[in-house]
């Protein structure tokens, strides 16, 4: 089991599996996301995700028809993001997660688009694009 919280602690959740699918993404949207050279993001089950407190104080921001990226509107914090084929996944920020996660990272993704300041420091997977 996992637990996860926003900067300001208002927006809390749980999840009660493992995360999988968990990647590092080096594209220029996560990277304006985040505020950072790459997003780490995982997936879980809409089931196995559920809001401990703070599910209102979330807003939505629409990237496109396809895609709705969830923040805590008091602090700004990512909390999740909610892909239309991808339905019964909620995609959850690893940044968020304040409990130990075990869970291997599989690869990094859009590796051609990098910030030209970051460097790949380790052996995981790398994929120029998605």
């Amino acid at each position: 089991m996992h637990q996860g919280e926003c900067l300001c602690g208002k927006v809390k959740f749980q999840i009660t599996q493992k995360i999988t699918d968990i990647i590092m993404c080096h594209c220029s949207e996560c990277r304006r996301v985040q505020g950072s050279a790459f997003a780490t993001n995982g997936n879980v089950e809409n089931q196995n995700f559920t809001f401990l407190s703070g599910k209102d104080n979330l807003t939505e921001f629409k990237e496109s028809d396809s895609k709705s990226r969830f923040f805590c509107q008091s602090c700004g914090s990512p909390i999740m993001a909610k892909i239309k084929n991808s339905p019964n996944h909620t995609r959850i920020r690893l940044g968020t997660i304040t409990t130990d996660i075990n869970e291997a990272i599989e690869r990094h993704i859009f590796t051609d688009s990098k910030a030209n300041w970051d460097n790949i420091c380790d052996d995981i997977v790398q994929h120029k694009e998605w």
